[in-house]
This record gives C-alpha cells, sequence and structure tokens, in this order.
C-alpha cells in the first residue's frame, strides 16, 4: 500500500484584482506555442505588465505565426533565444518529456520559469528541477490551472463558510478525445493530474492511500482511461474523506467537472462554463426501535451561485508576474506540483501492476 504524508496549508484563493502592479516591466517568452503555448503568448501580449519579447518552436511554421502576431521574435532554437534575449519569465509548454532539459536551461540562463503541468515526467527529474530553482533563488511555478478557476475560487470560499458542512467526497471527472499533440504521456500524467492537485487544493491536504485502475483501448503505449480513488485522512467528524477522478480520452464529448458531498450541502462545478450549482442537505435525523435510520430528506433544486468568470490562464499569469516582480510567493508551488506528480505516478503504477505490465 502506497501513502502519502498529509500537509494542510493555509487557505488560498485567487483572483486579479487581488495583484498590484509590478514595479517594471518584465520580458516574457514563450518556449512552445502548441495548444497550451499559444495562449500564454497571447495573455502575455495582453497584459500591461508584461513585454512579449520572443517565441520558440521547433515547429517554424507555427513559432514564426504566433510571433508575428504578437511583434516577438521567433527562434528555432531556444537556447539562442535564452542567450539573446534574457527574458525575465519563461514558459516551458514542450512536450512533457522536454521539460527537465528545457526547464533547467533556462534556470541556468536566469529565468524564472513557469512549466505548463506536470512539472516533469518523473519525481528525480521534477526533484532536480526544484532544486536548480532554489539554488539560483528564482521563481518556478507550474500550470496547475484549475486552481485559478473562479468557480472553484468560490468553491473554496462555500467551503470555508461552512455551506456544504463537513466535506466527505469529491468526484472529478475529466474526459474527451485523445489530443493531436500528446504523444509521452498517458492521461493520468497528461490529464488526470490536473484532478489530482485541484482534490489536494479544495481538501487542503494529500491522500494516505492511491488505488487506480485502467487500461489502454486506443492508444498502444499509453493508458487512455483510469478511475483513481484517493483516500485522504478522517476529517474533524472523525469521517473519512474519499477523492475519485475518472479521466479518459474516449468519451466523444468534453467534460470537466467537480461534484463534492458535505454533511449539510452538494455542489456542482463546471469547470468550462464556471456554473456553481448548490443543493442544500434537508433532512430530519430519527431512528427507529432498531435503531435504524427512518429519517426524511427534502429534495433541493439547486441554486446557482454567482461566479465572475475571468480567464484561467490570464489569472494564472498575473499572479506568475506579480511573483516574480514583486518577491511573493508563487499561488502554486513547486511542492503541490511535486505532490501532483507523485500520486499521478502511483496511480500509474497501480494499473500497470494489475495488468501486468510493471
Amino acid at each position: 500500500m502506497k501513502t502519502t504524508k498529509v500537509k494542510t496549508k493555509k487557505e488560498k484563493t485567487i483572483s486579479s484584482k487581488q495583484r498590484t502592479k509590478p514595479a517594471k516591466i518584465l520580458k516574457a517568452a514563450v518556449i512552445g506555442v502548441g495548444n497550451m503555448g499559444r495562449h500564454h503568448a497571447r495573455n502575455y501580449a495582453q497584459l500591461p505588465a508584461v513585454d512579449l519579447v520572443a517565441i520558440s518552436d521547433l515547429d517554424e511554421r507555427a513559432g514564426k505565426k504566433i510571433a508575428n502576431l504578437y511583434a516577438a521574435k521567433y527562434y528555432k532554437d531556444y537556447s539562442e533565444m535564452l542567450k539573446r534575449e534574457k527574458p525575465d519569465i519563461v514558459t516551458i509548454s514542450t512536450p512533457t518529456r522536454w521539460h527537465h532539459s528545457v526547464a533547467l536551461d533556462a534556470l541556468e540562463a536566469g529565468s524564472n520559469i513557469l512549466i505548463e503541468k506536470p512539472i516533469s515526467t518523473n519525481l528525480e527529474e521534477a526533484k532536480e528541477i526544484i532544486e536548480s530553482a532554489k539554488g539560483k533563488k528564482l521563481k518556478l511555478t507550474v500550470g496547475h490551472i484549475e486552481r485559478f478557476n473562479p468557480a472553484v475560487s468560490k468553491l473554496k470560499e462555500l467551503i470555508k463558510e461552512g455551506k456544504l458542512g463537513t466535506i466527505v467526497s469529491i468526484m472529478a471527472r475529466r474526459t474527451g478525445v485523445v489530443p493531436a499533440r500528446v504523444k509521452d504521456a498517458n492521461v493520468v500524467l497528461d490529464i488526470g493530474v490536473h484532478d489530482i492537485d485541484l482534490l489536494n487544493f479544495i481538501l487542503d491536504g494529500h491522500p494516505i492511500n492511491v488505488y487506480a485502475s485502467g487500461g489502454r483501448v486506443i492508444l498502444r503505449k499509453h493508458e487512455d482511461y483510469a478511475d483513481i480513488f484517493l483516500e485522504y485522512p478522517a476529517n474533524s467528524d472523525g469521517l473519512k474523506v474519499t477523492g475519485h477522478v475518472q479521466v479518459n480520452w474516449l468519451t466523444p464529448v468534453k467534460i470537466r467537472k467537480l461534484n463534492v458531498t458535505g454533511t449539510k450541502g452538494y455542489a456542482v462545478v463546471n469547470l468550462i462554463t464556471q456554473d456553481l450549482i448548490l443543493f442544500d442537505t434537508q433532512y430530519t435525523q430519527e431512528f427507529d426501535d432498531f435503531e435504524d435510520f427512518v429519517g426524511k430528506f427534502k429534495e433541493s433544486k439547486g441554486k446557482k451561485i454567482p461566479v465572475d468568470t475571468v480567464e484561467p490562464l490570464r489569472l494564472q499569469l498575473e499572479h506568475f508576474v506579480d511573483s516574480v516582480a514583486n518577491g511573493n510567493p508563487p499561488f502554486v508551488s513547486a511542492e503541490d506540483a511535486l505532490h501532483a506528480l507523485r500520486i499521478a505516478t502511483l496511480a500509474t503504477e497501480n494499473i500497470r501492476l494489475k495488468e501486468g505490465r510493471v
């Protein structure tokens, strides 16, 4: 049985209104402008405290297109870009297998870095990146973007206010078709890691047990579906907290949802639309002579909670810029990313052990 120690953290939420203006304009660069990197470039180009100076991508056509769109310089060789442009901040949005080498090169060049999730392909490489950033006293954060989703921030507020009572279970679903550019990671490492981190964030802790089941339907080398079961420590009421992360690249519908069950309420979050619905749990707690529960539940129609919708990536990059410019700690720490990677790794090992692939 694999376990991880629990560490609680101070309650945190994020808002664009909380960011303070940096004392100087920061030079930014993006390495890898595929599905996510191009959106990093777009947001950097829109931030008033940032000057997007360069784009690097091995795909010359794609790289030049984004560079021209935002009046930035294009480099096929990111090492040359780092040497010539000396960017203050760099987004690394390459395939996962390159995160380690590119991150170390960027840190060596003196750049603060944001690495798209996961931090790396394995724990050893991730730790090396973290130690390098610490040694050079540079900022390092990882793109666990759902922490910046306004609906998630609002959910955290409701939990803190006691609207849901004590949380007993969370289910996260993240499905869709196989992404065209993913060639080096399975569904757990590529998208499941989002919800693993999100559950840790919502519950302010880490699971003590990790179980998983899954397999390969379409892909030959990587798992394309998985169900991950996370057991968290007992809460203040003595109730065990469970998490269920369901991910796959088989469902022809894009789903990004959270279902949170508490002793006083139930919440449904659509991470795409940023809709948050709260249901009150109302019941009379009565027992018969045999101590069997005979109380009654009242049906709840649910109430839509107002959420100020903002692009999560915009909030993420604003906070990264603020962290670098004003010396504030990153909202997503390197340790947060390491925990998420560790759990994803345990889940993958669990799946492969059951299938006899280890």
